[in-house]
């Protein structure tokens, strides 16, 4: 054979073997992100070909499919109540990524899970029929609780002691799922939603950490009473009024001067929000067990999935003791969830324990046979029964004749706590208004802890309170849980 023809023979052969091994490559090693990929129309093309698993609540789904009447995705999703269920649902859209419990099971939801398949499908290659999501929220707590706050910018989340259950998710303003759903129309609703100064996208009640103010204060008590600082709410403290703040000239005040602080026990404190008391009980008990509390709570949690994740709740570290100080009464850098709130108040109502919180109860086939299961969750204790049941107590009395009178339920023991957090430079801004508690129903036998935070409303500065503001909408939740 001619030496040149020969050579070029070779080098075909080559080319032909390095095409091959490409081939191979793309097809074994980058066909799944080539197929995952969120430019590959064939996703969208395949997800929205036939209608998608439902959101279940209170026995009712939430969410739905309807036919498509242009282009070549067949269906998209609907959704009963929108707005009202929009913190636990999320969206699915053609257009943009799922959010929520849609984007947590999108396989389940699209029939792709593995679980989904039987034997025919896996032999034909077929999608599977969707799954169910059912979660633990009741209809009757979660409208509670978004009617109460109204035209309100905050956030609330009720919580079962007993089980985790989150029965109501609740952020306003909220927004309409279903203006994201169609591709057609979800690029002028979603640059609407993303341009509102309110944002509504945003999960006021999971993933909105701010300023907890006096409600911190039940986890400063819960540490002093499990250190032995104190041996009960009803020891007095060491507290002078006005307290000042350590290796500096400035006083902490109390929000109301003619309170009986000074040296206050940790039951009146609670009673009257006294500040002088918790921030010297800070600095008494010094910023690691302060903190070493607030982690048994779930602050500094990263993973706190339930099963969306929880933004952080935060206490900081390395502080001066004006700063301890200052955390203390739920300032400076501490930040918290309304989720983390709940979470301190279903602890001190169960007893010190606290049960893991959770919005799914199960996952589903098309059938209803139980994929998984999530209502046994586990427990662990936070604090002693005794240190539980003292704060109990101490709570009720908040409710019964301190700051959180408005969050008296009739037929019902109630404890509570205010909090109105400062923010902004030099505390310009409006604060937030806070309240968290537990409810106990003495003719049903059910529990309920709830917290909420108002970020924002059209009420004078100086009305603004926990207790003004906050309490009301955690009574509506507590009735509304704890009814026959």
């Amino acid at each position: 054979m001619n030496k040149t023809i020969r050579r070029a023979s070779v080098f075909s052969l080559l080319l032909v073997l390095a095409l091959l091994v490409r081939a191979t490559w793309v097809q074994f090693y980058e066909g799944r992100a080539l197929a995952d990929d969120k430019d590959n129309r064939r996703n969208a093309i395949e997800t929205y070909s036939a209608p998608l698993g439902n959101i279940i609540v209170g026995g009712r789904s939430v969410t739905g499919s309807a036919p498509t009447k242009t282009g070549d995705l067949r269906y998209k999703r609907t959704y009963t109540d929108g707005p009202l269920y929009a913190a636990v649902t999320g969206f699915a859209s053609q257009a943009y990524a799922p959010t929520q419990l849609e984007g947590i099971y999108t396989d389940l939801l699209n029939g792709t899970d593995s679980r989904l398949k039987s034997v025919l499908d896996t032999l034909t290659n077929q999608r599977a029929e969707p799954g169910n999501v059912v979660t633990t929220i009741d209809p009757g707590v979660q409208k509670a609780a978004y009617d109460a706050l109204g035209d309100k910018k905050g956030g609330a989340v009720a919580v079962d002691p007993k089980t985790g259950k989150i029965l109501a998710v609740v952020s306003t303003p909220s927004y309409d799922p279903s203006s994201l759903t169609d591709a057609n129309t979800a690029g002028s609703a979603w640059k609407k939603l993303t341009t509102d100064p309110d944002k509504p996208l945003v999960n006021r009640a999971l993933r909105q950490p701010l300023p907890p103010g006096s409600t911190f204060k039940l986890v400063v008590a819960a540490a002093a009473l499990e250190d032995g600082l104190y041996s009960s709410v009803d020891e007095r403290t060491d507290s002078p009024d006005p307290y000042t703040l350590p290796g500096t000239s400035r006083d902490l005040t109390n929000e109301n001067p003619n309170a009986p602080c000074t040296d206050a026990t940790i039951r009146t404190a609670l009673e009257y929000s006294c500040n002088n008391v918790f921030a010297k009980m800070a600095v008494k008990l010094g910023q690691d067990k302060v903190k070493a509390m607030a982690e048994k709570f779930g602050f500094n949690d990263d993973a706190l999935d339930v099963p969306v994740r929880a933004y952080t709740s935060v206490y900081p570290s390395d502080m001066h003791p004006s700063q301890t100080a200052l955390t203390g009464i739920g300032q400076f850098d501490v930040t918290a969830t309304p989720l983390q709130m709940a979470m301190v108040s279903a602890a001190i109502a169960n007893g010190g324990k606290l049960v893991s919180p959770h919005m799914v109860s199960q996952i589903t086939d098309s059938g209803g046979d139980v994929l998984e299961d999530y209502d046994d969750a586990g427990s662990k204790e936070i604090v002693s029964s005794s240190t539980a049941e003292q704060l109990q107590s101490a709570m009720q009395t908040v409710v019964s004749k301190g700051t959180g009178t408005n969050a008296q339920v009739p037929g019902a023991t109630v404890g509570g706590k205010t909090g109105t957090a400062q923010h902004g430079e030099n505390n310009s801004q409006v604060p937030y208004a806070w309240f968290t508690s537990y409810g106990k129903s003495g003719s049903t036998g059910k529990e309920v802890a709830v917290a909420v935070v108002v970020e924002q409303s059209n009420a004078a500065r100086s009305e603004v309170s926990g207790n003004g503001l906050a309490a009301p909408v955690a009574k509506a939740m507590m009735q509304a849980a704890l009814k026959d």
